[in-house]
């Protein structure tokens, strides 16, 4: 009697186990919202204040702030407030604002680190959308978190891919930023 009951004891927990395993649903994985926006940076080079967007605020102590430091830029922090579009024109209305900073972390290779935020301020969409992550500028696309937002964006998450659709050497770049939110309120 008592390895019956053993036996069928072990039987449910198996049972109990398998529909544990394959009987929950999964997840979608399925973004609940996609986005597509570029933003220009126009470093700020000691002599084109009108049409800067972005400025060295430190740098090494072999640097100095109106020009990217030797090697890979590395110890350069610079701060940004771009215009974003929803095309690789420059001259485009924008419909908000990329601000935040990067700095250059790596000393053999280009990489850095990105923290900033869209500001939306338009008729299509009003609100923030946060971003962190490492940017290993070698590679023709990089994902970097979206870590939250505010207005329309409410408490985001989701992943941005980024990839440099246009440079001109250090003084102007145009990111591609393909935004896939996973939770979105």
């Amino acid at each position: 009697m008592a390895a019956k009951t053993q036996t069928t004891a072990l039987f449910l927990c198996l049972l109990i186990c398998i529909s544990a395993v394959y009987g929950h649903k999964t997840r979608s994985r399925r973004p609940c919202k996609e986005l597509v926006f570029f933003f220009h940076d126009v470093l700020y080079q000691g002599h084109n204040r009108n049409n800067a967007t972005a400025v060295i605020v430190a740098s090494p102590q072999w640097g100095n702030k109106t020009a990217m430091a030797k090697p890979f830029n590395f110890g350069d922090l610079v701060v940004f407030d771009d215009p974003i579009t929803l095309d690789n024109n420059l001259h485009s209305p924008p419909v908000g604002r990329a601000q935040g900073t990067y700095f250059y972390d790596q000393w053999s290779i280009y990489g850095a680190w990105l923290g900033f935020s869209f500001l939306f301020n338009s008729t299509d969409y009003v609100g923030t959308l946060n971003f962190a992550g490492a940017d290993p500028l070698i590679n023709k696309t990089r994902d970097i978190s979206v870590i939250g937002g505010t207005g329309d964006f409410f408490m985001a998450r989701g992943v941005a891919t980024v990839s440099t659709d246009a440079f001109e050497g250090d003084v102007y770049f145009r990111l591609r930023v393909d935004i896939r939110l996973y939770e979105c309120w």
